[in-house]
């Protein structure tokens, strides 16, 4: 058994101060506080010092960290991007497409869906995080809201189309980003949202009808929110009008600064609220990298100064989650307990991730140890991770 204390620990629901943590077999056994509970004399002691003990951070959009894409087919690109996102606090991630053609993205959901199994075996001597479900980006989106995703690859999005998918990822898509406004779009998210994926609605020129009517048909969230959409106009809301407004969705945002101003981060706050904002990286294989060029998918992309470009546009990011909560709280000045929630207990509920994004007896010990000002100090996986290995 193991016995973790620290100054603080953020459920994130509740702070306790001086938390005392028992560990066992990779599993939360007990939280409390050494005001109430002795530590235990037949524990293995790791002491935190003045840090903050959070959940392990929970990314449902990344492409890639550490030089790698996750639709790579080097056997190592996969791992080498997990350990990337463990180092910097996240233990639970949706490794996410690009447009690509069907073959090439078929192959990469084979591959991901294998990934996805064999992490729940997974012995984690190894600091990891694990993939936890596909996100499907495109190829039912926008041609005029498409980013870089490539225009050649795009697909009206068919029921046929998408069951192709699910079966080449085995189930194991549990995000989808599409565009409502597509012909024949409300019946593929109605197909998706039965079989429990989470409909997000993106890379859209949708109007204030046709994202209302993808609300209806079992849309639950946005994705990129602000990026990649129709403008927010005030005689045409459009898609921003119903994310922005409508509380049956969640929504999230890439808080870099670069993708949206500080001061939209802050609207878009005090829009969804705490409890149904969530942030994203939306991180490609340059992140953690020196700049460069390097992939997206099948596509290449240049990165100078925190900025990833193809062709002049914004290309994904560099940013990582720890960052992202470092900024909601000098963007919008939440504090740190409030900030996390936004990438541990939020991206959990609405990806239906059972006992994840929470500290609680029964959960996994998937943790992360934070100054109290958010640096990642340590990360937790599975009741394993550097501090066990410090120890």
């Amino acid at each position: 058994m193991i016995a973790i204390i620290a100054a603080a620990l953020f459920t994130p629901l509740e702070r306790i101060e001086q938390p005392l943590l028992l560990v066992e077999d990779g599993v939360i056994l007990e939280v409390s506080s050494r005001a109430n509970r002795e530590i235990p004399g037949n524990c293995r002691l790791i002491d935190c010092a003045d840090g903050v003990l959070a959940p392990g951070f929970i990314d449902l959009h990344i492409h890639g960290g550490g030089g790698h894409d996750v639709m790579e087919s080097e056997p190592e690109a996969l791992p080498r991007v997990e350990r990337l996102l463990a180092r910097y606090g996240v233990t639970t991630y949706f490794p996410t497409t690009v447009t690509a053609p069907v073959d090439q993205a078929s192959a990469a959901l084979e591959r991901l869906a294998t990934a996805i199994d064999s992490a729940e075996k997974r012995q984690f001597s190894d600091l990891r995080a694990r993939p936890a479900g596909i996100h499907l980006e495109g190829p039912f989106i926008s041609h005029c809201r498409r980013g870089v995703h490539p225009a050649e690859d795009l697909l009206p999005p068919t029921v046929a189309m998408f069951d192709r998918f699910w079966q080449a990822a085995r189930g194991q898509i549990r995000a989808m980003t599409i565009a409502p406004e597509l012909p024949d779009a409300l019946e593929v998210i109605t197909e998706a949202a039965r079989r429990g994926v989470l409909v997000s609605i993106g890379h859209s020129d949708a109007d204030l009808d046709a994202s209302r009517a993808a609300v209806t048909a079992g849309a639950r969230h946005a994705t990129n929110t602000f990026n990649a959409m129709r403008p927010l106009g005030h005689r045409d809301p459009g898609i921003l009008g119903e994310v922005l407004v409508d509380s049956r969705i969640s929504a999230d945002i890439i808080a870099d600064g670069i993708h949206v101003d500080p001061i939209i981060v802050k609207l878009f706050l005090q829009s969804k609220g705490p409890d149904n904002s969530v942030l994203i990286t939306d991180a490609t294989a340059a992140t953690g990298m020196p700049d460069g060029r390097y992939r997206l998918g099948s596509l290449e992309v240049d990165v100078q100064d925190g900025k990833c470009l193809r062709e002049g546009k914004l290309a994904g990011s560099v940013l990582t989650m720890d960052r992202a909560v470092r900024n909601v709280m000098r963007f919008a000045g939440w504090d740190l307990q409030h900030a996390l929630s936004l990438a541990t207990v939020n991206p959990a509920r609405v990806a239906k991730l059972a006992d994840a994004g929470r500290i609680t007896a029964g959960a996994p010990a998937d943790l992360v140890v934070l100054s109290p000002s958010g640096e990642v100090r340590n990360t937790i996986i599975g009741g394993r991770g550097y501090l066990t290995a410090q120890a």
